[in-house]
């Protein structure tokens, strides 16, 4: 008797479940065939399912507003798509769809805003956060969309030292802003308080003796960030608490403070264990601000959340062959794929990020740990840990069988285009795979096109300024 990947897989997980399951032996992807996206394209390839980006807002949206209304809360809820997670124009576009505003951290963002502006894609009335550290040409390119009549942009101070930066540069009329709270980091990090925003100590006393003294200036909003994201546990809420009673402070100096952002975003799952009550969550945010507020005796703040990598982190996938199997000793067996997993999915070597990792074929093999190498000649350039269990396993296979192994890294959407440098020059000069959009037309069928075939020759000799 053969103990087989198939069985390893359903005695350790539930499965199938959301997003994955098999049909005749062939691993899909939201009850999409990645065996005939293999067939028809080759590898390696890179995916985006964009009806998942929808459904994770959906889904977010429905959960704020259900509990809003079951704890008799006072306040709006609003939904901002973070760019910086992915510009992608068909991402940013598909989000759009779904009634979210945007949340900006660069100059060249803006550049992205008049661009979606100008197709229609967002109205003057979106409402517009600007995060990140304010060059020169950022502050002038905010500037530039509230002379143009955008009426909700919010530019959040990272600093002290914005503020006179901005007025000069808006000249006359109201500006709206608001205040990041610096945090304190969780106990492993490298440094105490995170070098974003302004000291929690400091906000009230920079309001009540530089912001209110600034008649143009109106403080709409406080914005807090946990790097590690909403997730129940003790340092979470101990910083939730801490920027509830900044905002509580705050708004008894402060009448135009009306909204608090809460940036930091949901996780996603990166494992076929992973377990998070988005309700509960979503409940008990809404219903700890409505009893602070109430032991305060403030009015409720409008809700503003950042999502970036829970809307589209579950919509992304990249598919590889595995080339080569070698045993280098008696315990290590790596299989060499068709490309590079430090350009392809750089968040796994760079910050030790986990994805989804499951074979596509094969699963009535036996299987084995193994270690996954890339074709680059970088050490660096290897996949051997599972969030879970802190190895891999993977279908054997015999040298010389018909049809190769294929391999899969799933929920891949967020950042490693940007982290990797799309369309620019990659390590060891491998090219960027090509990338297939799925989508859903008017009818509700599935579609499939290629968005950027897989990178030249040309294409990368010219960037280095060979032709």
């Amino acid at each position: 008797m053969k103990n087989t990947y198939f069985q390893l897989i359903n005695q350790t997980y539930y499965f199938p479940q959301e997003g994955f399951d098999l049909n005749e032996d062939y691993l899909t992807f939201h009850n999409y065939s990645l065996k005939y996206l293999i067939e028809k394209y080759g590898t390696p390839l890179r995916i985006t399912f964009l009806p998942r980006i929808g459904d994770q807002i959906k889904k977010a949206k429905n959960n704020f507003n259900r509990a809003i209304k079951a704890n008799n809360y006072k306040g709006e809820y609003h939904y901002c798509y973070c760019t910086k997670c992915c510009h992608f124009n068909h991402v940013i576009t598909e989000a759009l769809k779904h009634g979210v505003h945007l949340e900006t951290s660069s100059a060249f963002d803006i550049d992205l805003i008049r661009k979606l502006f100008e197709t229609g894609k967002i109205s003057k009335k979106t409402f517009l956060i600007h995060n990140g550290h304010k060059t020169d040409d950022y502050i002038e390119k905010i500037a530039g969309l509230i002379k143009d009549d955008f009426t909700n942009v919010i530019p959040i101070l990272d600093s002290k030292a914005e503020i006179d930066r901005l007025l000069k540069a808006t000249g006359k009329g109201t500006l709206n802003v608001g205040l990041r709270m610096a945090i304190n980091e969780e106990p492993q990090s490298a440094y105490y308080t995170s070098r974003l925003g302004i000291r929690s100590a400091d906000i009230v006393e920079y309001y009540k003796n530089v912001l209110s003294k600034k008649k143009r200036v109106k403080v709409k909003m406080l914005h807090f960030f946990v790097d590690s994201g909403i997730r129940d546990t003790l340092y979470y809420w101990g910083e939730f608490r801490k920027a509830l009673k900044t905002f509580a402070e705050l708004k008894k100096e402060c009448p135009t403070l009306d909204s608090i952002n809460l940036g930091g975003g949901f996780p996603i799952r990166n494992n076929l264990a992973f377990e998070y009550d988005y309700k509960y969550m979503i409940d008990e945010i809404v219903r700890t601000i409505k009893e602070v507020c109430e032991e305060e005796g403030i009015d409720e703040p409008n809700i503003f959340t950042e999502f970036g990598k829970y809307s589209v982190g579950e919509s992304g996938a990249i598919v590889f062959s595995v080339l080569e199997q070698k045993q280098q000793n008696d315990a290590e067996l790596w299989y060499l794929i068709d490309n590079s997993l430090m350009n392809t999915i750089p968040d796994a070597w760079s910050i030790n990020e986990r994805f989804i990792l499951l074979p596509i074929n094969k699963w009535q093999n036996e299987y084995k740990q193994v270690n996954i190498g890339g074709i680059s000649c970088d050490h660096s350039d290897y996949y051997n840990s599972e969030d879970l269990d802190q190895q891999v396993f993977l279908p054997t296979y015999k040298d010389g069988d018909k049809e190769p192994l294929y391999l899969g890294f799933f929920h891949t959407g967020a950042y490693q285009e940007a982290i990797s440098g799309y369309g620019g020059i990659k390590h060891c000069l491998i090219p960027s795979p090509k990338h297939i959009i799925i989508d859903r037309d008017e009818k509700g069928n599935y579609t499939d096109r290629v968005y950027r075939d897989e990178q030249t020759v040309e294409q990368m000799l010219s960037i280095l300024g060979y032709s």
